[in-house]
């Protein structure tokens, strides 16, 4: 639940609305996604209002909030799923299904995506509740997804797709002027998730813009090339138009030395020109920490420079370094 779920107990019924409203719609996205990343042969599953609408009221019950709870439980994908496959009467009612086969029936799909994430190739990474103390006042905070490489691209995708519900639920409760730089790497692993998951990704860039009259945040999207932007979908489609988009959207981008196959692929988006490409595939290839930094209409030639202590903190080369020695 984040930050919003904590001193529940001692919120007015309009504070514990307007928070449970927060909740429950960060919560959906992140189901829609979830939801959507899943395919039947090569098409995404659908999840459209009426969907939404179940996901809602079960979330609803699971927590108590339905029944006027004075604390909101936590739950769980394995625990909606469960509910799903077995609805109780008031779920079915407030569905507005004439009867509980005609609601197992028509959710089928819903169930069947859900339990994927339960019992298929991500099972054990929803099974319960986070189980680390979340600090969210804490200065710096980083999820690290090494464990999940053996599971694949879906599995770290999915993974980055939840840690942007994690995220959101970090700006609820921000300070004015509070501002975060936040780091994306993988992302591309995102976007080969769906329409809704790439939806999910550009809803939370556009947070840089403020939220609430509390200010913005920077935000880094990482990407190994133009194409990781392109994956998002098939040609022409919703998805990929989107990630396209997000190049445009990103008010300065900054890149690294690239090879020239790939700084063509950059100035068919940007148009870069034969000068920025030139330096692209040429000087920022020469050292460490080159690179053109594109600033609205103008663009830079930046080195950035690591202070000794910066480097004796983040320096993650001494594996290869040894390694060559």
């Amino acid at each position: 639940m984040g930050p919003l779920g904590q001193g529940w107990e001692n919120l007015s019924a309009e504070e514990s609305q307007r928070r449970a409203t927060i909740i429950f719609g960060r919560w959906l996205t992140l189901v829609r996604g979830l939801v959507g990343s899943m395919r039947i042969g090569t098409n995404h599953v659908p999840f459209g209002p009426t969907d939404a609408d179940v996901v809602h009221t079960a979330l609803e019950h699971l927590t108590g909030y339905s029944d006027g709870s004075s604390v909101l439980r936590e739950t769980t994908i394995p625990e909606l799923w469960h509910l799903l496959h077995n609805p109780t009467e008031d779920l079915i009612e407030r569905s507005r299904y004439a009867s509980r086969q005609q609601f197992l029936d028509e959710t089928r799909l819903l169930r069947d995506a859900l339990g994927q994430l339960v019992k298929g190739a991500l099972a054990g990474l929803f099974d319960a509740p986070t189980n680390i103390e979340v600090d969210w006042s804490a200065p710096i905070q980083s999820l690290s997804l090494s464990r999940l490489d053996d599971l694949g691209d879906e599995a770290v995708g999915i993974a980055l797709l939840a840690l942007n519900s994690w995220g959101r639920g970090m700006r609820e409760t921000a300070d004015a002027g509070d501002l975060r730089i936040v780091v994306r790497d993988e992302s591309w692993r995102q976007l080969r998730l769906g329409p809704d998951a790439v939806k999910s990704f550009d809803a939370d860039l556009r947070l840089s813009r403020g939220m609430a009259g509390r200010g913005g945040d920077i935000q880094f999207a990482i990407a190994h090339k133009p194409s990781d932007l392109l994956a998002a979908g098939d040609v022409g489609s919703q998805a990929a138009t989107i990630a396209k988009d997000l190049l445009d959207l990103a008010d300065v981008k900054i890149l690294g030395g690239q090879n020239p196959k790939v700084a063509r692929e950059l100035d068919l988006m940007l148009g870069l020109g034969p000068i920025a490409q030139d330096l692209v595939t040429g000087w920022a290839r020469q050292d460490k920490g080159r690179a053109l930094w594109s600033v609205g209409e103008s663009t830079y030639k930046v080195q950035t420079v690591l202070h000794p202590l910066e480097k004796q903190l983040t320096w993650t080369n001494e594996a290869i370094e040894a390694a060559a020695s």
